[in-house]
């Protein structure tokens, strides 16, 4: 049987930027559900994912958080109700479809046929590839993308493309069982927790990672990620490297307190 993958799309105010001609095709794929969370918004958000749920029953399925609680919250809780609905990976892409529906469908392809726990796209401007990605973001997010490898001991190249797959685990449901610290670099915070699960529980190793290089992607515009976002973001990587070296440091001394 074809496991059960479901996608959460996080959605905040985007009426006009999500596109469901370019986000559906991804239920091409046998098995592959989507899940929209609906953050808070005040537009015409809630309605559009209704009707696309409506559309697609038993493949797509929607959720209102109510009031906004951020990208971070949002897709934790999505994966949250996913892995209770019996989903046996789960993941998560950006609503504008930056990356595109079929290179989606390859990190699915790639996770159901390897051994890989977690499969996440990276933007890599190869030749051949089509990444469109603005200067400053990218050299920010290079920097980024540093830091964070470092932060994690972790040789990850692209640690923010908004594309990502994860096997059900019991790393993966501790991971998600409270709310991330950071709003925009709560993916490093994921990675993270991952590797460093609470005591009891088997942590992922580095071997149970693949980064893909996606073929194309495009740097949608009006992203809610602001230069002061990112920022924040790198800020926030401060506290979430001193927790997982705290983490690390007490599972070497076999310290059972989380």
């Amino acid at each position: 049987m074809v496991p059960k993958t479901v996608i959460v799309v996080p959605c905040y105010n985007e009426q006009r930027r999500l596109r469901p001609g370019e986000l559906l095709p991804v239920l091409k794929a046998e098995g592959t559900h989507l899940l929209l969370v609906d953050d808070g918004s005040s537009d015409g958000t809630a309605t559009l994912l209704e009707s696309m749920a409506a559309q697609h029953p038993g493949r797509v399925s929607w959720r209102g958080l109510g009031s906004n609680h951020g990208k971070a919250e949002a897709v934790r809780l999505g994966m949250l109700d996913a892995l209770s609905d019996g989903a046996e990976a789960v993941g998560f892409v950006d609503a504008d479809a930056s990356t595109p529906a079929d290179e989606v469908l390859r990190l699915v392809q790639e996770l159901r046929a390897g051994r890989a726990s977690v499969v996440m796209g990276a933007r890599v401007a190869l030749l051949g590839s089509q990444i469109r990605r603005g200067a400053v973001r990218h050299f920010l997010g290079r920097l980024f993308a540093t830091a964070a490898s470092t932060a994690l001991a972790l040789p990850v190249y692209d640690t923010q493309c908004g594309a990502k797959l994860f096997r059900d685990s019991p790393a993966l449901r501790a991971a998600v069982a409270r709310p991330f610290r950071s709003r925009w670099a709560f993916d490093v915070e994921l990675i993270g927790r991952l590797l460093l699960p609470p005591p009891g529980i088997a942590p992922l190793a580095a071997s149970d990672f693949l980064e893909i290089p996606v073929r194309r992607w495009e740097d949608v515009g009006g992203s809610k990620l602001t230069l002061g976002s990112m920022i924040r973001a790198g800020l926030d990587l401060v506290p979430i490297a001193r927790e997982v070296g705290l983490a690390r440091r007490r599972r070497l001394k076999g310290d059972d307190r989380y």
